[in-house]
């Protein structure tokens, strides 16, 4: 049987997926017998547009996975933690031809999951208290699907739908049902009631309505048949419907409502965008995103040596030496400072050191935690940021 068009584990920790200039730097550098104690740090060029104002650090895990058994010390800002460009979220030390094939594998594995961690981060924003679930599976290649959902819930989704996304993480997958379905029991009630039938009661029933007729009829169909069984009902594909779509979701809302279904839950999905969150966020009890953060941007994380065999030395236009971050505990500003500095906050808060020593020698040495506490640190920083900032100014809309 052929395989994929993928890398296992094992073929990217062999270095297998290295660009080929770092294989002939190891090279160049055995036959010179050169293998220097480097600092390097990742750190944040800039964002994928203005629009940015933080990032969403996540990838740790992996990277940790790539080092592990090397002889090195890595130091990094918590998984989940809120940070701005050009501050090193991630410091590796150790002789260079010990992990230097790693460098692409490292920032492959940052820079997707924090971009797609941090797209699902504004979501979260514009969503507001309403549910955000990811449903973007379907638009990646299926290999990397369950770390794409994990960083995904780890921005900010309340849940993601594929199974091994959502083992990943430690939750249940979440979804309704497929126009398929449908389509192929031939009606939206009939197929309805077979889901209510078949499936494990402690599912929620959420009908999808938009398949044949129109939704505010299917809406009522569904809800009369099913009574107090029926979650919610869902409307998909909205750029396909004729009309206003929000018209469309009132209109449903009020026939489920003064019939004496208030209780039935609406929720929506199929392209859309952080505008379609903040314009039907008050009518809409919860949104299924797919592409827009699946496909998020890449982060434009770099890894540079900032310091050779203890000398302070670094390429233009990058400061040199190792250096601490350290956070306000006040106003949450970060400083980046020459390891070992102190220093108090403009505002008068104290500080604390954000990179933590995360490996030493190969070993691990800090609690990796479960991406659930992982997504409370991302969310309770985001809001801390945030302060009394409304959703469009913070999201720079």
């Amino acid at each position: 049987m052929k395989r994929l068009h993928i890398a296992d584990t094992h073929e990217v920790r062999s270095g297998e997926v290295t660009d080929i200039y770092f294989v002939r730097t190891e090279e160049i550098l055995k036959v010179r017998h050169l293998n220097e104690h480097v600092c390097m740090e990742v750190f944040l060029k800039s964002f994928p547009d203005e629009s940015y104002r933080w990032g969403v650090f996540a990838g740790l895990e992996e990277v940790c996975t790539l080092l592990e058994g090397r002889p090195v010390t890595v130091y990094a800002v918590p998984e989940g933690t809120v940070f701005r460009p050009k501050i090193p979220v991630l410091v590796i030390e150790g002789n260079y031809l010990e992990f230097g094939e790693m460098e692409t594998a490292i920032l492959g594995c940052l820079c997707q999951a924090s971009g797609i961690s941090t797209r699902a981060s504004r979501f979260r924003v514009a969503a507001g208290d309403k549910g955000l679930l990811s449903f973007g599976a379907r638009r990646i290649h299926p290999s990397i699907a369950p770390m794409v959902e994990r960083a995904a819930y780890i921005g900010g989704c309340d849940g993601v739908s594929t199974l091994a996304g959502a083992r990943l993480i430690g939750e249940k997958p979440v979804g309704t049902m497929p126009h398929t379905l449908i389509l192929i029991v031939g009606d939206t009630l009939t197929a309805t009631l077979a889901f209510d039938e078949i499936i494990e009661k402690g599912i929620p029933r959420i009908a999808l309505i938009d398949t044949f007729q129109d939704e505010k009829f299917e809406a009522l169909r569904v809800a009369e048949a099913l009574g107090d069984r029926l979650h919610g009902v869902r409307l998909d594909t909205p750029s396909s419907r004729r009309g206003n779509f929000r018209t469309i979701l009132e209109e449903v809302r009020w026939e489920l409502d003064l019939r004496g279904h208030s209780k039935v839950r609406l929720y929506v999905s199929g392209g859309l965008g952080l505008e379609d969150l903040l314009d039907l966020s008050d009518v809409v009890d919860a949104f299924g995103v797919g592409t827009r953060i699946s496909s998020a941007a890449t982060l434009d994380f770099s890894l540079d040596v900032v310091e050779v065999d203890g000398v302070a030395l670094a390429k233009r236009g990058k400061n040199s030496g190792a250096k601490d971050v350290l956070r306000c505990t006040r106003c949450t500003r970060h400083m980046v400072v020459p390891r070992g500095t102190r220093v108090r906050c403009g505002c008068g808060g104290e500080t604390e050191d954000m990179l933590v020593t995360v490996m030493e020698d190969g070993v691990l040495r800090a609690e990796l935690p479960p991406a659930r506490k992982i997504r409370e640190r991302s969310i309770r920083e985001v809001d801390l940021l945030r302060g009394a900032r409304g959703e469009r100014e913070f999201l720079g809309l």
